[in-house]
């Protein structure tokens, strides 16, 4: 199974006149800043290290406008040179735990995270939505379980997942539909992903019924992920949380059974540690 990271078609010229689908810059948009970041994201899994020229392609900047916005990052401490190859360093690291940091959710969850995973004796995540992808922000593994390597920050697509139709079930009608639209087309990761868009819609809509999805070999095969909602005291919901695990050891019908009860009963621990909070 190949990364989550897959490479994005590279953006329009950054010296090409914008469109109506790109936002113009001005005084709520600061073109420089974007794309300093659009570098930063142009390093992936995939592309760890890259020469100024990669940077450029992936980037659809210049030469120059690239190498101005590495220096810059290097002169800052986030990017390093090698030679003629230049990669992140930890302190990227900052930008994503400033958003952990600001927070209460996730250090209140971590520990009620901890004990689940010591009943269920199997990985435990937590995600939040993303665009398409959700996006990984807490994570208590125990035995490696897919062919990719998981993480904070690690992206997954939100249509085959637990987690992600989720998240997608707490969405307003025009939101969902307009998410879904910008999906397509729905890539078949196994034999038994679902792809259409109205049984996606569906499947979302008996997870917003029932409060919980499990979501059984759509996104590699072999792997069972049941999850339930985080929400806030306005009901809304602001992350989900799962329990995933091998077909072989926990088919669908055993984590209904004996997970889905404690599964539910963190995801309200951790709501209601919330909303005491806020």
């Amino acid at each position: 199974m190949t990364s989550p990271d897959d490479d994005a078609p590279p953006a329009a010229h950054a010296d090409a006149a914008p469109n109506a689908a790109t936002p113009r810059p001005g005084d709520t948009y600061v073109q420089s800043f974007a794309r300093g970041l659009g570098v930063i994201r142009s390093f992936s899994a995939k592309a760890p290290q890259q020469t100024l020229s990669e940077v450029a392609q992936r980037t659809g900047l210049t030469r120059a406008g690239a190498r101005r916005i590495l220096l810059t990052l290097e002169g800052l401490g986030y990017v390093e040179s090698q030679g003629r190859l230049f990669r992140l360093t930890p302190k990227i690291l900052d930008l994503g735990f400033a958003y952990l940091s600001s927070l209460p959710l996730w250090n209140l969850a971590e520990p009620v995270m901890e004990a689940l995973v010591e009943q269920v004796k199997e990985s435990s995540s937590a995600a939040v939505l993303e665009g398409p992808d959700v996006v990984y922000v807490l994570r208590v593994p125990t035995h490696k379980i897919m062919s990719i390597n998981l993480g904070i920050g690690s992206r997954l697509p939100a249509y085959c997942t637990s987690m992600g139709r989720m998240l997608l079930a707490g969405l307003p009608p025009d939101e969902l539909d307009r998410r879904l639209a910008a999906m397509a087309p729905i890539e078949a990761r196994t034999p038994h992903t679902e792809t259409r868009p109205e049984r996606l819609k569906e499947l979302i809509a008996q997870a917003r019924r029932q409060g919980w999805c499990i979501v059984s070999q759509e996104l590699e095969e072999g792997l069972v992920s049941l999850s339930a909602p985080i929400r806030d005291r306005s009901g809304r919901t602001l992350a989900a949380m799962n329990i995933s695990g091998q077909l072989n050891r926990t088919p669908p019908a055993h984590m209904l059974e004996v997970f889905l009860p404690k599964l539910l009963q963190a995801a309200d621990t951790i709501s209601r540690m919330l909303q005491m909070k806020t």
